[in-house]
């Protein structure tokens, strides 16, 4: 690997409410969480979690967000358990020194608040793991590309519900974002990119 420059790791939503038994249970989560945790623990510091954080109420969401949580009721905060909004216990005690960035889309980038942050710090290349891979991560890699980040995938350690969206999604952005992004795996990055001291 090339060296990266000034980086951040972006997780994408690795939040209980994926891992356990809800209706947006993705059985796929507990294969990649292993990298997930050794990315996250050994670049703690460079570590950003977003989380997905739906209404309280559908009535709260704007536009067609408000049919989605119609469909989605029960995952709405007046009936979801609010600790299934958390991380993965294994990346709970990480938080501090990593980051915690929620969010009410699909996209971390969508109000600025996050482009904000990365452009202060000087960051140049964001790292991306996490889930979906056909959604939310999708939607995180084709923002930072639209804002200039160069970005890596670690392609063992996004996952998905489905095999087949998900395969698509890999081989759109390898195929159509060469120049923009790269896609490696796990022991090819830690590999490549020492620890940062605390």
């Amino acid at each position: 690997m090339k060296p990266l420059g000034n980086w951040r790791h972006i997780c994408v939503d690795a939040q209980r409410m994926f891992l356990e038994q809800t209706p947006w249970h993705v059985p796929w989560m507990t294969k990649v969480l292993p990298q997930l945790a050794e990315v996250s623990e050994r670049h703690a510091s460079q570590t950003i979690f977003t989380r997905f954080m739906p209404p309280q109420h559908p009535a709260d969401a704007a536009g067609s967000w408000r049919d989605y949580y119609q469909k989605w009721w029960m995952m709405t905060g007046e009936h979801l358990p609010k600790e299934l909004l958390e991380l993965a216990p294994v990346l709970q005690n990480l938080v501090p020194p990593a980051r915690l960035f929620d969010k009410a889309t699909y996209s971390p980038w969508v109000d600025g608040r996050l482009f904000s942050q990365l452009r202060q710090e000087g960051v140049e290349t964001v790292v991306v793991t996490g889930g979906e891979t056909d959604m939310c991560v999708l939607a995180t890699v084709l923002g930072a590309i639209d804002l200039g980040f160069s970005v890596t995938v670690l392609r063992d350690a996004i996952y998905s519900g489905a095999d087949e969206t998900h395969d698509a999604a890999i081989d759109l952005l390898s195929e159509r974002f060469s120049v923009q992004l790269k896609l490696v795996k796990t022991e090819e990055f830690l590999s490549a990119i020492p620890r940062r001291e605390p």
